[in-house]
């Protein structure tokens, strides 16, 4: 194939056209077009594209523990070779159809590829290309052929035939050397750049897609958070990923990953917890990278789902590590959630951040006996447990003694910034936790006990204070924090949150109570947006009962209790009009001793006795022409 480049090169006007004549076999020579153009059938697309899929595919079989997988990835600037050219082909006679297939290709083999990847590759690629060009000056006969002729040789001498139909050995495969003519690019940003413009300009609504997502992945890798986040959000990407095919989506979830390790990397903990909570709070976090399958009891996969699920995975080079991803994501989720918990002592789950952090914890905490830590969420439950009491430097050892830290390019800048966060993190759960039990508190013993600057230590206090999370103020002449005893006691808030629960059973037995005796509230027949229902309000503004279409409690159908009188200014007038210290609205009564219950007709009311509340009659006042409301609950049970 890179001989037919050549000649295509050397001779501009052969055209490769799938939509030529394609006879089998051709006894002429074909007859030039109005341009002087020859016209060959021929899809070099295809052609790269299978031998991309097929190089994908032999990665994905091939144990990455062994020579046979590095040997295969020696062959990938082979193929970069192949299709820079056959993209530079398709650029020079304007085939804006075809090129942007062969960019996508060759963007997907870069996007991934950290500066030291890049530059081992490309020092690779001048390594073979000074090779052959050192074989092409002893044999002028050709590279290929010397190749050739050289494993025929060590084939014949260890007796092995090379016949049709017979299977090639691994000695047996002919190594084609890089293209003297091939030139890498210095930077893998600068040719990922002009390749992603050349999609953006003529390519297909997927392939932006897919080469956006790739630019993303790129710039996060490489430490351009801002960048990245602008991208994604400008191209609305995550609106309608879920409509794209699975392996787009596969693309979309490496994206996210390596957009929230950027962020964590920045220091940005809030918006790495937001990149990594979906994927890692999924719990099916391998099978959303497509590396790795899930191989549980309860799955009912048939055979062919299995096997295109094998199809998606990605090769072993191009994975992210999970315990990096998982580590960033509890780091984060402990960052935030251990203060939170902190400022809400009675009511942890007041305020939940991460559903996962708070499932893990809560299974560490009720185990008897904690062992020295091991896997990576022992060491973060330990950092937590010590971030809680305000033990910066225990949660700082838990932290650092992960070995994942290895696989970070930065790895001091990052464990410097997380000393810094879990400094910053363990003053204000020392504050949130501790300052009930100080009336003032020095600036100078913060700034020893927590090895901060005094302008940080200064910073923090007083946002705490204008965002009343902190009730204090600061004195100036002493340097120290005066603290104010607003906060209620552990005793007061837990009497708080019973006289709230006694309240609340207070409520719902009026309602059992009246819906038993078949009495109901006027407000019991408002909707949520303040109508009655089974009523509607006529043309002079009087409302207007359905007959009967009251609320519907499973018993007889009663429409509301009306008050006998006329309503002056919005107010009853009666003991109906009253409310007790309950909040409920006492039930009036006529003087006849029988509850009345009245439909508007206009100006006009029509009485109708209720027969379920005969037995109620007995307490009503007589003499009077007005009702009279309840009492207090008790008064009512000890009236009947």
């Amino acid at each position: 194939m890179l001989e037919v480049m050549d000649v295509l090169s050397q001779n501009s006007n052969i055209i490769l056209d799938d939509t030529a004549d394609a006879s089998e076999e051709r006894t002429t020579e074909p007859v030039p077009g109005e341009n002087g153009e020859i016209r060959v059938w021929g899809n070099l697309v295809a052609f790269v594209e299978r031998l991309d899929d097929e190089m994908f595919k032999s990665l994905q079989v091939i144990d990455p523990h062994t020579h046979e997988y590095m040997a295969r990835l020696r062959d990938e600037p082979v193929f970069l070779a192949l299709a820079q050219k056959v993209h530079d082909y398709f650029a020079r006679i304007n085939d804006a159809r075809n090129q942007p297939k062969v960019a996508l290709r060759l963007i997907e083999h870069f996007y991934y590829k950290a500066d030291a990847v890049y530059d081992a590759m490309r020092k690779l690629t001048l390594q073979q290309q000074e090779e052959a060009a050192a074989v092409a000056a002893a044999h002028p006969e050709g590279a290929v052929a010397v190749a050739a002729a050289a494993a025929a040789e060590a084939a014949a001498a260890a007796g092995v035939s090379n016949e049709p139909g017979e299977e090639q050995t691994a000695d047996d495969k002919v190594a084609i050397p890089v293209p003297l003519d091939y030139t890498m690019e210095e930077s893998s940003n600068t040719a990922l750049k002009r390749l992603v413009g050349v999609v953006f300009n003529s390519g297909d609504e997927r392939t932006k897609a897919r080469a956006m997502l790739c630019y993303i992945y790129h710039k996060a890798l490489h430490g351009d958070f801002y960048t990245a986040r602008d991208m994604l959000l400008m191209s609305h990407l995550q609106d309608n990923v879920m409509h794209m095919d699975i392996s787009t989506q596969i693309l979309y979830n490496r994206a996210m990953a390596q957009l929230g390790l950027s962020a964590f990397r920045k220091g940005l903990i809030s918006e790495a917890h937001s990149c990594l909570q979906e994927l890692y709070g999924s719990g099916h976090i391998k099978e959303l990278l497509a590396q790795g399958m899930a191989m549980g009891k309860f799955q009912d996969k048939t055979p062919e789902q299995e096997l295109l699920e094998k199809r998606r995975q990605m090769p072993f080079h191009m994975h992210i590590s999970l315990e990096l991803l998982e580590s960033s994501c509890l780091l984060s989720a402990m960052l935030l959630e251990v203060p939170s918990m902190a400022a809400n002592p009675l009511n942890v789950k007041k305020r939940v951040i991460s559903k996962s952090f708070h499932r893990i914890l809560d299974t560490y905490s009720r185990q008897t006996f904690t062992g020295p830590p091991e896997t990576v969420r022992d060491h973060i439950m330990a950092a937590t447990r010590a971030l809680m009491r305000g033990d910066w430097s225990g949660a700082y050892a838990a932290v650092s003694a992960l070995s994942v830290w290895q696989l970070v390019p930065q790895r001091e800048a990052v464990l410097g910034m997380l000393q810094d966060k879990l400094k910053e993190e363990a003053l204000r759960t020392y504050l949130f936790s501790y300052s009930a039990q100080y009336r003032s508190l020095s600036l100078d013993q913060l700034c020893s006990m927590f090895e901060l600057a005094e302008k940080r230590v200064y910073s923090i206090i007083s946002k705490m204070m204008i965002a009343e999370e902190l009730h204090g103020s600061w004195d100036q002449p002493t340097r120290t924090i005066v603290m104010h005893s607003l906060e209620a006691s552990k005793v007061q808030t837990l009497a708080a949150q019973f006289a709230d629960k006694a309240q609340v059973m207070v409520e719902l037995n009026e309602r059992a109570y009246a819906f038993r005796t078949g009495g109901l509230r006027d407000d019991d027949d408002m909707g949520p947006s303040g109508q009655r229902r089974g009523g509607r309000r006529g043309p002079d503004g009087q409302w207007e009962d359905d007959g009967g279409q009251g609320r519907r409690r499973g018993g007889p159908k009663l429409g509301p209790l009306r008050m006998v009188g006329q309503q002056d200014q919005g107010q009853r007038r009666g003991g109906g009009g009253l409310r007790d210290r309950t909040g409920f609205r006492g039930s009036g009564f006529a003087a006849s001793g029988l509850p009345d219950r009245f439909q508007r007709r206009g100006t006009n009311y029509r009485q109708q006795q209720n027969p379920n509340m005969h037995a109620l009659g007995s307490i009503s006042r007589g003499g009077g022409g007005l009702g009279v409301g309840y009492g207090r609950p008790g008064d009512r049970r000890r009236d009947l």
